[in-house]
């Protein structure tokens, strides 16, 4: 415990808070008005944790809206700018005790992999010859999770029982919803800044167990898949998964749970991988792309190109009351960080259409009609070179190094 509330791990924790910026909690307070009194926040909270007097507010909730499925909400849990910062020196000094035990299998919120690492995986492995996949995801993981079932394999590396007790309190403290306070005798909040650590560390004996039964798992927080060389194998990976969870107080999500073949494809990631079967239409020895018949595709799924373009369609509507140049400097970064998630995909034509969709929003807000010959008063080329606007198909590192 006193390596947590060392003064110099509160400074680096509030350092990490203010660089992943975010709103306040139920206090009302924001960054701007912590960072007014720093010194004085990081005394109050050195002692209290020193002391034991220490008590975390309860979070925020806010739903988010889910993506493709109208009515349907996610709920994320907003700390206080104070708890988050006790939350992150506490995973500043929990994560490399707990990092070396994590498996292979688990690629979601740890230093050094990243989804681009998962995918990669699992194209080795389909390439392999398993095209038989288990896609699989986690009913509501995140306000499941069974804090006694948590708490002992957290003890299994961690004896202060200070500790133990603090991240207790953490899962505890309950949230504010629509102005009542709630209890949360389960889950992780989603949106803390212990939950991804909280989560690796509950699913790490499912990742073993699994690859030790033999089976080729590939995890990324709720959202895991196993390919298998046969659908008989992909049955018993589904049951032995199933065995395994139940233990741990997870619950399959039977909805979004599914043994599939490589050719009908399944998404992961925000991806759509998939074989494809269309005859092509010139003889092999004239592609010079090296394109085959039957070879492995990966492009953004359908809502995931959906919601990009609700991003888009949002802030450039007719009446957005900001000039061409400003509005590009908004847009900019959407372009820009969706684009070079997916750039190393089958996105030639899709960034191609996309780039002229958005030019063809630009015409339409600066001239308030849909149909207004921005092509001839605005040409692209001014829009790409005076005013700065990204260009989708310029993201892709083949197309870039030309």
């Amino acid at each position: 415990m006193d390596k947590i509330y060392q003064r110099k791990n509160l400074a680096v924790a509030w350092e990490k808070v203010k660089q992943n910026r975010g709103a306040g909690g139920i206090d009302g307070t924001d960054l701007v008005a912590f960072e007014a009194e720093l010194e004085a926040n990081l005394d109050q909270l050195h002692e209290a944790l020193k002391d034991g007097h220490y008590r975390p507010q309860p979070v925020l909730q806010h739903l988010i809206p889910k993506a493709g499925k109208p009515g349907e909400y996610r709920p994320l849990g907003i700390p206080t700018i104070i708890d988050r910062v006790c939350q992150q020196a506490l995973l500043n000094r929990l994560e490399p005790i707990f990092e070396p035990i994590f498996d292979d299998a688990n690629f979601g919120y740890r230093r050094g992999r990243s989804t681009k690492d998962a995918l990669s995986k699992i194209w080795r492995e389909l390439e392999a010859g398993n095209e038989w996949v288990l896609d699989a995801d986690l009913r509501d993981f995140f306000g499941s999770v069974d804090h006694e079932k948590l708490l002992t394999l957290v003890n299994q590396r961690v004896s202060d029982g200070r500790v133990l007790g603090l991240i207790n309190q953490i899962l505890e403290a309950g949230c504010v919803a629509e102005g009542q306070r709630l209890a949360t005798e389960d889950g992780v909040p989603q949106g803390g800044v212990i939950s991804p650590l909280m989560s690796n560390i509950l699913l790490t004996p499912f990742d073993r167990e699994m690859r030790q039964r033999g089976f080729q798992v590939t995890r990324y927080a709720d959202d895991w898949v196993v390919t298998c060389k046969t659908r008989q194998e992909a049955q018993a990976a589904l049951a032995a998964a199933q065995r395994i969870l139940d233990t741990l107080g997870v619950t399959l999500h039977t909805g979004k749970t599914r043994i599939v073949h490589v050719r009908q494809g399944f998404d992961f990631l925000g991806y759509k991988l998939k074989r494809g079967q269309r005859p092509l239409r010139l003889a092999p020895g004239k592609i010079r792309s090296g394109v085959r018949q039957g070879n492995l595709y990966a492009f953004p799924r359908a809502k995931s190109i959906q919601h990009f373009k609700d991003q888009i369609r949002r802030r450039t509507r007719r009446k957005a009351p900001l000039g061409t140049q400003e509005l590009i400097e908004q847009i900019n970064p959407v372009i820009r960080g969706w684009g070079q998630y997916y750039c190393k995909a089958h996105v030639r034509k899709l960034f191609q259409r996309l780039d002229g969709w958005i030019v063809r929003r630009l015409w339409s807000h600066r001239y308030k009609r849909w149909r207004n010959g921005g092509w001839k008063r605005l040409p692209e080329r001014r829009l790409y070179g005076e005013y700065g606007l990204v260009k989708l198909i310029t993201l892709i590192p083949s197309l870039n190094l030309r």
